[in-house]
């Protein structure tokens, strides 16, 4: 099995909802994502997948978060909370929409809050 790995950094403001104490204030973060692929077999280059596409894809979704406030958002508007941990299912979902075929899957991504805080989505 071969793994290939990206990280990229956005700001983002959000709070969250069914939570007692500061976080429950508007609050943001410098956020680090990192997005995890994996698969077998190369490409014709012999590249699992090519950085440049998988920086493009998740670039586009960092995009829809960077300096906004993710609670104005879809779908953490109403249907999920904007915690780490369903920002990581969230990246995982729509960047593996774009990026996952029968011969590479994008299968964890872990979503940094702070230095020392992350949550980690993984199929």
């Amino acid at each position: 099995m071969r793994e290939v790995m990206i990280q990229m950094s956005f700001s983002s403001a959000h709070w969250l909802r069914n939570y007692v104490g500061k976080c429950a204030n508007l609050h943001g973060h410098n956020y680090r994502v990192e997005v995890h692929v994996r698969g077998n077999l190369l490409d014709e280059a012999d590249m699992l997948i090519d950085f440049a596409h998988l920086k493009a894809a998740t670039r586009r979704v960092v995009d829809y978060l960077d300096h906004k406030n993710i609670n104005e958002l879809p779908p953490f508007d109403q249907e999920m909370n904007p915690t780490a941990e369903r920002m990581a299912e969230y990246f995982l979902s729509e960047v593996g929409r774009e990026i996952s075929n029968d011969r590479v899957q994008v299968y964890k991504v872990r979503i940094w809050e702070t230095d020392n805080c992350a949550a980690t989505y993984e199929v």
